[in-house]
């Protein structure tokens, strides 16, 4: 008896699964598919079954694959875990490399290359484009591409830490006796450095990266 591959294929929209079940047919592969939409779907699958690769979309409705991507590693060690994205490659995709992802792969690429990101994932346990080896090999030059708190000044670190404290500017000014426009200028500059809209990412970075 043949032992098939156990693949999970997550992503909110069920067109992109089937298309991905549709290339996986095209592959000489023996495969059982495992299907998940949301975040509680994937840790649940990966928690209950041994899965050998995972093609996960990065976005969902609940947030980023960051949220629960150390999580679903910790499920299932030996996973092999392909991330499947609508964006093109880009420096901000190294964060999930530094949790745990062993390839990526754009929702823009043609059907041979996505075909053969999952032919490597099975065959070689990892995918990286030529733009990918790139990018790692600029972050060793430069942390802060994985890391991005690595870009803070120690003043900045300081206010992020005061914010995930449940600091609000008229308490942080008070604090570290400034003014309180002074401290929304900062807040700026962190958010504008971390790529970051609100104080939730601002918390979840720093709980990612401490």
């Amino acid at each position: 008896m043949i032992n098939k591959i156990k693949i999970l294929i997550a992503d909110d929209h069920s067109m992109i699964r089937q298309g991905i079940i549709f290339l996986l047919e095209e592959l000489d592969l023996q495969f059982e598919i495992f299907q998940a939409s949301n975040f509680e779907e994937i840790l649940q699958i990966t928690s209950d079954e041994k899965i050998e690769i995972a093609i996960l979309d990065v976005q969902f409705p609940e947030g980023n694959l960051l949220k629960i991507l150390p999580q679903l590693r910790e499920n299932n060690v030996e996973t092999k875990i392909l991330l499947f994205s609508g964006t093109e490659e880009n420096s901000q995709i190294l964060k999930y490399f530094a949790v745990g992802a062993n390839g990526f792969i754009s929702k823009l690429s043609e059907e041979s290359e996505i075909k053969n990101a999952i032919q490597k994932i099975y065959s070689e346990g990892e995918y990286y484009s030529s733009t990918m080896q790139q990018l790692i090999l600029q972050s060793v030059k430069n942390p802060s591409l994985v890391n991005p708190l690595e870009s803070l000044t120690e003043r900045e670190l300081e206010i992020a830490e005061l914010y995930v404290k449940g600091f609000g500017n008229l308490e942080i000014a008070n604090e570290l006796d400034v003014k309180q426009n002074t401290v929304s200028t900062y807040k700026k500059r962190l958010f504008d450095k971390l790529q970051i809209e609100n104080i939730v990412e601002l918390i979840e970075i720093m709980k990612r990266q401490h």
